[in-house]
C-alpha cells in the first residue's frame, strides 16, 4: 500500500468532518493506512480482547431487544470509539465501511485489526447460508495492512448453500496461511427453525463444527478459531489445538451471568482471549466503558486498569 498524507491533513475530529472527507479528500484513506502505527497481532502476555463491529453488513442490527440498535452510524461509531480507548482492549473486526471511519478518527493507531470477509449471508434472506464474499479479500487484507481475516462459517446439511461458503472459506483459509496472515475461522452447525436460520450451541454440535472449520484449507499454521461459549466448555475446547477467542453474540442472561461463563472458559488453556461486538457496545446499563472494562479484566485478571 502507498499513500503520502498531505502535511496538516491528519485525522477527522467529527462526524461531520468524515463525510467531508469521503466527499472531497478520499485519497486520505490510503495515505492514513500506509501511516498507521502497527503492531504484533499476539500481544506479550498472549491473551487479546478485541471488539466486534461487522454485524450491520450482514443487516443484523439488534442488540439487546432493540432491533435498530445498531442503525444510527454515529452512534456506533462513539460507542466503538469509547471501547477501543479502553486500557486492554486490543483491537477490532469489522468491514471497510467501518474500519475506514475509525481510521479517520485515529481509533485503529497501534491497534490490531481483523477484516470481515463474509457478509452476504443477509440475515432472513432466502440466500442466508450461501455466505459469499462480500467484504474482505486476503489481498485487500494485506494491502490495508491489517493483521487477520475472519470467516464466518454456518453449515446447514440441508441447505446447498452452505457448500459454497464452505469451499469459499476453505479458499481464503489457504491464501491466508500462505501470505502468513491470521485466518480466524468462525464455524456454527446451523439449520433453519420456522424459516429463521438457528446455530444450533449444544456441545455436540460445536464439536462438529470445530472440526470441520479447523479443516478448511491446504494449511492452518496461521489458522485460529471464533468460538460461542456454551455448555461443557472443557470438553469443546478438548477438540482443537487452533489458539481461540470467545464470541459474546447477543447475550439474553443477565450480565453477571454472561461473564461468568466468560471468566469459567477464558481458564481454559487454548482461548487466547475474547472478540465481543454487541454485548460491551450495547450493555443493559448502556455502560459501554464499563462493561468493556469488565471483559478486560476477564482476559486479563493481573493487569490493573484505571477508569
Amino acid at each position: 500500500m502507498t499513500g503520502t498524507l498531505p502535511a496538516g491533513h491528519g485525522f477527522a475530529t467529527s462526524q461531520a468532518e468524515i463525510r467531508e472527507i469521503r466527499a472531497f479528500t478520499p485519497e486520505r484513506i490510503p495515505a492514513l493506512l500506509a501511516s498507521r502505527r502497527r503492531r504484533p497481532f499476539v500481544p506479550p502476555d498472549g491473551r487479546l480482547m478485541i471488539v466486534a463491529a461487522d454485524h450491520p453488513a450482514r443487516g443484523s442490527l439488534a442488540a439487546r431487544g432493540r432491533p435498530d440498535a445498531m442503525a444510527n452510524r454515529a452512534e456506533l461509531l462513539h460507542r466503538l470509539v469509547t471501547a477501543l480507548s479502553r486500557p486492554g482492549v486490543d483491537g477490532v473486526l469489522g468491514t471497510a465501511d467501518i474500519l475506514e471511519d475509525l481510521l479517520l478518527l485515529g481509533a485503529l493507531e497501534g491497534k490490531v485489526v481483523v477484516s470481515s470477509m463474509n457478509r452476504g449471508g443477509i440475515q432472513g434472506a432466502v440466500f442466508e447460508l450461501d455466505d459469499r464474499h462480500t467484504g474482505y479479500a486476503v489481498r485487500d487484507t494485506v494491502d490495508a495492512g491489517f493483521d487477520a481475516i475472519k470467516t464466518l462459517t454456518r453449515i446447514d446439511p440441508d441447505d446447498p448453500g452452505s457448500v459454497r461458503t464452505l469451499e469459499l472459506c476453505a479458499r481464503v483459509a489457504t491464501e491466508a496461511n500462505r501470505a502468513g496472515l491470521v485466518c480466524m475461522v468462525e464455524p456454527f452447525l446451523s439449520r433453519r427453525i420456522d424459516g429463521r436460520v438457528c446455530n444450533d450451541l449444544s456441545p455436540d454440535a460445536v464439536i462438529r463444527s470445530i472440526h470441520i472449520g479447523q479443516g478448511l484449507g491446504g494449511a492452518s499454521a496461521y489458522t485460529w478459531l471464533k468460538l460461542p461459549v456454551v455448555e461443557q466448555m472443557e470438553r469443546v475446547m478438548a477438540a482443537t489445538t487452533m489458539p481461540t477467542l470467545l464470541l459474546g453474540g447477543d447475550p439474553t442472561a443477565h450480565p453477571e451471568e454472561t461473564y461468568a461463563a466468560w471468566k469459567a472458559a477464558l481458564e481454559l488453556p487454548a482461548v487466547r482471549g475474547l472478540i465481543v461486538g454487541r454485548a460491551l457496545l450495547f450493555p443493559e446499563d448502556d455502560d459501554v466503558a464499563a462493561a468493556v472494562d469488565t471483559a478486560v479484566s476477564l482476559v486479563r485478571p493481573q493487569e490493573v486498569h484505571v477508569p
